[in-house]
């Protein structure tokens, strides 16, 4: 990872002021080498934004994977969270969460599609533990919308499972899962879980319905030096087939 090539790499910020959260929020957006204004673009969002791009390197994944595995150039949109709000945004018990949704369908992607050769309807969404779940909520309240999921080590507590439990047909949705297997007691801010089992449950729910699950259990803790090292495989499954 040390090619000048993978290195070199635009990145734009981006702030927009949102109504629904009354705060702005910082974007970091990457563009593929040879962003061209005459084409356009799958476009990965990643909740934890920030951490995206700096403990996980998805910017220079993202070069490395288009100049020399022939992935088809993607725009990379990492939405910035505020670490005191996060549970408040991302879970779906949380205060701020419809905010929060409204913000990135009503405000988010619309600004990203109208300055950046975004293509509609080729949407991927990305994120770690919440973030994780937070992207399958997503997804689930606009069916069709965001198709593809990354998932790493996805925080899928009772709520999300029970938000599950109640679709009848998930057939349009395919879901990239992962989780380390030593995240089986791992402490949170509102409990120790079992984060294997969490997964585990959830792709069988997922599955009954009719989803297209990828899953896998690797040696890992919860942490960006597991979920780094499966990015690479996971931005290729759904941007090579």
């Amino acid at each position: 990872m040390t090619d000048s090539r993978y290195l070199k790499r635009t990145i734009v910020k981006e702030v927009i002021a949102s109504s629904f959260l009354n705060e702005e929020r910082p974007l970091r957006i990457y563009l593929p080498p040879g962003y061209n204004e005459v084409l356009s673009y799958p476009v990965v969002y990643c909740q934890d934004g920030e951490e995206f791009f700096n403990f996980g390197r998805i910017a220079t994944y993202a070069n490395q994977l288009i100049l020399d595995e022939g992935v088809e150039p993607f725009i990379i949109v990492g939405i910035e969270v505020d670490v005191k709000k996060r549970t408040a945004e991302y879970a779906p018990f949380g205060n701020r969460h419809e905010a929060y949704v409204r913000c990135i369908m009503e405000e988010i992607i619309p600004f990203v599609e109208q300055k950046y050769r975004a293509r509609e309807n080729d949407r991927i969404l990305a994120g770690d533990s919440l973030g994780g779940s937070m992207s399958l909520h997503l997804s689930l309240l606009y069916p069709g919308e965001f198709p593809r999921i990354i998932s790493l080590s996805g925080a899928y507590y009772g709520e999300s499972q029970d938000i599950i439990a109640r679709e009848s047909d998930l057939s349009w949705l395919d879901t990239y899962m992962v989780v380390g297997l030593q995240e089986d007691e791992y402490e949170t801010d509102h409990g120790t879980f079992d984060f294997v089992d969490l997964n585990r449950r959830t792709r069988d729910l997922l599955q009954d319905r009719g989803a297209t699950v990828r899953y896998a259990e690797k040696e890992g803790k919860h942490l960006w030096g597991f979920w780094q090292k499966e990015l690479p495989d996971a931005l290729m499954y759904f941007l090579t087939h």
